[in-house]
């Protein structure tokens, strides 16, 4: 979340001592990279879990349930991310932020650890909530490390990047082990450890990020935080009240299925008013339209494309424990563990290739515009699932397929990430007007929470539609959408009015 400019910058008491970064940087490094382990290795293991039988100490659910459930988990995390930024700019500033979220990710996984469905329910809730208050943060704590801004910030948050993908390929293999072959509640548990441990040194290693995040950065004026408050919970209560109104007249259902159809509508409408009111208010003159209106165009873009990659803790889970063969030299090897496949290309190498990429065909004058990179994401993402469809078209006849087949997607999904999803984060707060840069990272949010939902609705087709039709589904969709921005970069390039 941005910070109020009126704030002095706050400098780190030792400017070098972590790889020539502030030492605080470690701290942060750390606590982010056993976050992301309790995040992803639960993550890892949750529809596994969802559908085993109770036989094997699962919940039996069917894959349809689990894929709603799934996605509304998923979704969650990334919504809770605007409140969470919110609560900490205007009330108790980032420090304390991620202080209570990281405790009550670990409340919630040790929750998840307890064999009762309430308690399940609960942990899911309590971890969604607590990753809105420590995810946003931290990345803010990172920057206000670096006062000064430059080359050496960004460098930091390249470190920082490689804590967060140490995590989530730890967590897969730890979690995973623990959750398939022993007890799942042991793996949930092993999660919170996870998050203890990031505690442990967030607070041990606190006094080395001087006095970054210490206070909320209240607003000089305007409305008044508890003002603010105060109309947030008018909101949630109005949406409340909407659900309920809506369920008495039969429109929507509290189901678990129910639920999550309408929070993609919730989702989309809210999306769809908000650009409308932009447009129309008079707000914005006609060049600014214009780049709203590509930030809109992306929006549905990395929609969809999340919808596709997030198919890996979902769908793809499901595939690799029912239809790959796992045994690696007569050992069965944990279904989740391909979780951690994603992160290992990534820290084996693929963001500094792609890094280096785009700054060397800048240097020929041939660096594709933001538009040709998104196209090139979708077109990867279909790529993958193309794979898939052969894959599932083998595993058809009975028999397990190669673990390649699933090494190779989740190589053509992670080039179509790093095409993607850092460009999306780089161009929407240069496309947005400086006054509603924070509400457009919002919307952006929004964006990757409606394709986590999505994600899971798909996946819970996995048992109702034969996998090759599912796969191809998606494959036509993700490289049609991606064929058709390719086709439009030239319209959208002079829409974004000079902006690369």
């Amino acid at each position: 979340m941005p910070t109020d400019p009126t704030t002095p910058p706050t400098a780190p008491v030792d400017p070098r001592g972590f790889f020539g970064h502030p030492r605080g940087l470690a701290t942060l490094f750390f606590t982010e990279m056993w976050e992301r382990f309790s995040y992803y290795g639960m993550r890892a293991i949750l529809i596994l879990y969802l559908t085993a039988t109770v036989a094997d100490g699962g919940l039996g659910m069917d894959v349809g349930r689990a894929g709603a459930i799934y996605g509304l988990y998923t979704a969650f995390a990334y919504l809770t991310a605007l409140p969470g930024g919110w609560i900490a700019d205007r009330l108790i500033g980032q420090r304390r932020a991620v202080l209570v979220g990281g405790i009550v990710i670990a409340l919630g996984h040790f929750s998840l650890a307890i064999e009762n469905m309430a308690c399940f329910y609960l942990g899911l809730l309590l971890i969604v909530v607590g990753t809105g208050l420590l995810k946003p943060n931290v990345s803010t704590l990172v920057g206000e490390l670096y006062p000064e801004g430059g080359a050496r910030r960004d460098a930091g948050f390249s470190i920082y990047y490689m804590g967060i993908n140490t995590g989530a390929f730890i967590g897969p293999l730890v979690v995973g082990l623990l959750g398939e072959r022993y007890d799942w509640h042991l793996g949930f548990a092993a999660a919170g450890v996870g998050m203890v441990l990031g505690l442990v040194q967030y607070v041990l290693g606190g006094r080395l990020l001087g006095s970054a995040g210490l206070k909320p950065d209240r607003p000089t004026s305007g409305a008044s935080p508890g003002r603010g408050l105060l109309l947030g919970i008018v909101g949630v209560v109005l949406v409340v009240a909407v659900a309920l109104a809506l369920r008495s007249f039969g429109v929507i259902r509290l189901t678990a299925d129910g639920l999550a159809n309408a929070t993609g509508v919730i989702i989309a409408a809210i999306a769809v008013l908000y650009f409308l009111f932009l447009f129309l208010s008079g707000d914005l003159d006609r060049a600014e339209k214009g780049r709203v209106g590509v930030i809109a165009i992306f929006f549905l873009a990395a929609a969809a494309f999340w919808a596709g990659f997030e198919q890996a803790g979902s769908s793809f889970n499901l595939f690799a424990e029912r239809m790959t063969d796992l045994n690696v030299f007569g050992w069965e090897m944990p279904a989740s563990w391909f979780q951690s496949v994603n992160s290992l290309f990534i820290i084996g190498g693929g963001a500094a290739f792609f890094a280096w990429l785009w700054v060397a065909l800048a240097q020929r004058g041939r660096e594709p515009s933001s538009p040709m990179k998104f196209a090139s994401g979708l077109i990867f993402l279909g790529l993958g699932f193309l794979v898939m469809v052969a894959a599932a078209g083998f595993a058809a006849g009975g028999v397990k397929v190669s673990p390649w087949w699933l090494v190779l997607t989740y190589f053509l999904h992670t080039v179509g990430e790093l095409c993607l999803s850092p460009v999306g984060l780089s161009t929407v707060t240069k496309l947005a007007p400086h006054r509603k840069v924070g509400q457009m990272m919002g919307v952006w949010f929004m964006g990757s929470a409606l394709g986590n939902l999505i994600a899971g609705q798909v996946a819970g087709l996995f048992e109702a539609m034969p996998l090759p039709r599912l796969f191809g589904i998606m494959t036509a969709v993700s490289i049609g959408l991606g064929l058709l921005l390719a086709v439009l970069a030239r319209p959208i390039r002079r829409l974004m009015g000079g902006v690369q």
